[in-house]
């Protein structure tokens, strides 16, 4: 019987296996190609640059990738998901309606903050030219994890209720926008306080 359960558990922890390893080398292909689109300009990567810095030959590349302009979309995607898993993983670790708006805004800040190197770069321009759904889906999901979070404070009295929260959201996204071209992370969290002071309740 052991050998019987032990037969049935191998090809189960060979996919496990097999599937990691293939996440591994998709990783290692968005990685080495947005280093080099970083270093060369997106335009002026070639797969056979990839496929060499990755380590592995041009035809297991293509059966990753088409070609360069789907790894960088790829990786643009992965970059959004990781970004959007942070906030909520800050969201999900604070306590208090205030405080986990408050905790979410800076954490956007400093992540719009830290990622202004890739837009202020071809690479940057290159990515922003993508109309794909993953980036119109990451931005409704942020605006509608920000906006529960406004609802809840306004609920709370931490927030004033007499804005919509739709629009107050708005103006929390637009205005911490601003962190990209901000010299450091002080000056981030100095306009996430001048922000948040502009949803606070009305001192009458």
């Amino acid at each position: 019987m052991i050998g019987i359960a032990y037969a049935f558990r191998v090809p189960k922890l060979w996919n496990e296996t097999i599937e990691a390893h293939r996440r591994d080398v998709r990783d290692a292909i968005l990685d080495s190609t947005a280093a080099l689109a970083t270093e060369k300009g997106p335009l002026s990567v070639t797969m056979s640059q990839i496929a060499e810095k990755v380590g592995i030959g041009r035809a297991t590349l293509y059966k990753y990738f088409p070609d360069v302009e789907a790894i960088l979309h790829a990786w643009h995607a992965r970059e959004i998901a990781g970004h959007l898993d942070q906030l909520t993983g800050v969201r999900d670790r604070t306590e208090g309606p205030g405080a986990r708006l408050e905790a979410v805004l800076e954490a956007y800040a400093l992540i719009t903050h830290e990622s202004h190197g890739h837009h202020d770069t071809d690479l940057g321009a290159f990515l922003h030219q993508d109309s794909g759904n993953h980036l119109a889906h990451a931005h409704q999901h942020l605006h509608h994890m920000v906006q529960e979070l406004v609802t809840e404070a306004a609920r709370a009295g931490d927030v004033r209720d007499d804005i919509p929260s739709a629009e107050l959201t708005r103006y929390c996204l637009s205005a911490l926008a601003a962190a990209r071209t901000l010299p450091s992370e002080a000056a981030v969290r100095r306009l996430v306080t001048v922000t948040l002071a502009g949803v606070r309740p009305p001192q009458h």
